[in-house]
């Protein structure tokens, strides 16, 4: 009999309604596969009774399991405007709140880069990501059921008549909802599995890599699979046999593009080398408790949103003001872009962070300015927003 593939393998995402409520998928949840590790562990608790022997008896059933997982995936492109994005659900349990879909607007006389009117009510809030001519931007103000002021210009006006393309934006929120991954392979009488109540623990969003990718990691309520499923796990009566197989033809986008805007008045770099931008939730689980073996709920802590970037010095005004706003503890907004293309956009936006004063590399040809773990801080559940366009 053969080896299993490594390369035969697909997966799938659906938020649940409940913690560890399994639900039903179809070929729209597929997501890019890249790496997913996950590890049961049962509790090691020592056995103190005399036996007589040196030798380990063994653990009885039933005690505590422990379910970490860790997953990377492609960005890919959003295919389908109407629905929310097949990796918003991993968003969502990253970061807390619903996914929400602005379909677009029809730009009217009025609008420059920094700033937009429309020929009718626009339905943005404070936020909430707009997408014109392959670039990406957040609504930083309101003026009026009209008109909204971008954190950021966008490289050339938004032409007149000209709806603008959907965004979907996801933002922290005070709760964390859970997740299931469904792991299936190839052929189908190898192990298929599902892990529940995943919680989504850390997020990272790495950039000038071969392809952009997003990386989750966390705890789990369970594990189960095809082949010791047993009736009532996950909620469930049978173990989820895999949808149809749909479409699921997409291009990885190329770690290189995309742009970087900084600083005390918002200004594109052009020097960024390297860049990670990470959430973490702090998530602890209701897993001590009296009567069960498995966790309960999901309890996250505080927030930490942090950025470690890598620039090559210069001694223009904007490095020059970037390494003032350093010395001096003064706040700066970051937004970074992911691609370059319609329907291949992916943006972050963190409006307020103090950097420390920068570590200077010059180990190499070129001298490296390097800002570790630079805290995001705002004032409730405001300190990033994420989108696709």
């Amino acid at each position: 009999m053969a080896y299993i593939s490594s390369n035969a393998n697909r997966w799938y995402c659906a938020r649940e309604s409940s913690y560890g409520q399994i639900p039903a998928i179809t070929s729209d949840h597929r997501i890019p596969a890249v790496s997913l590790s996950i590890q049961q562990q049962r509790e090691k608790s020592q056995r103190r009774d005399k036996t007589g022997s040196r030798t380990w008896t063994g653990a009885p059933a039933g005690m505590r399991r422990f379910t970490s997982f860790g997953l990377t995936s492609y960005m890919r492109d959003w295919a389908d405007p109407a629905v929310l994005p097949p990796q918003g659900p991993l968003f969502e349990a990253a970061l807390g709140s619903d996914g929400l879909i602005w379909p677009g607007a029809t730009i009217n006389i009025g609008t420059d880069e920094g700033s937009l009117r429309f020929t009718a009510a626009h339905g943005l809030t404070p936020g909430q990501a707009v997408a014109s001519g392959g670039e990406i931007r957040f609504v930083s103000a309101v003026v009026d059921d009209a008109t909204v002021i971008l954190n950021a210009p966008f490289s050339v006006t938004p032409p007149i008549g000209v709806p603008l393309g959907p965004t979907a934006t996801y933002t922290p929120g005070t709760e964390l909802p859970s997740v299931s991954l469904f792991d299936y392979w190839d052929p189908a009488s190898a192990v298929q599995r599902v892990l529940h109540g995943a919680a989504v623990d850390r997020m990272q969003v790495k950039l000038n890599g071969d392809f952009h990718e997003f990386e989750f990691r966390g705890i789990g309520q369970d594990l189960i699979d095809s082949t010791s499923y047993e009736d009532g796990q996950g909620g469930l009566s049978a173990f989820p046999s895999e949808p149809a197989p749909g479409q699921h033809t997409y291009s990885p986008v190329p770690g290189n593009l995309g742009q970087v805007w900084l600083g005390v008045l918002p200004t594109r770099i052009h020097t960024i080398s390297a860049a990670t931008i990470e959430v973490r939730n702090n998530v602890e689980t209701r897993h001590h408790e009296y009567g069960s073996i498995l966790p309960r709920a999901i309890t996250p802590g505080n927030r930490e949103v942090s950025v470690s970037l890598e620039l090559f010095g210069q001694d223009d005004e904007v490095t020059t003001a970037l390494y003032q706003a350093a010395r001096q503890h003064s706040p700066v907004s970051m937004m970074f872009q992911l691609g370059h293309s319609a329907g291949q956009l992916f943006g972050l936006h963190m409006k307020s962070l103090v950097p420390d004063v920068p570590e200077f590399d010059d180990g190499e040809k070129r001298l490296r300015w390097k800002f570790r773990e630079t805290r995001a801080q705002g004032t409730s559940d405001d300190e990033i927003i994420v989108a696709f366009g």
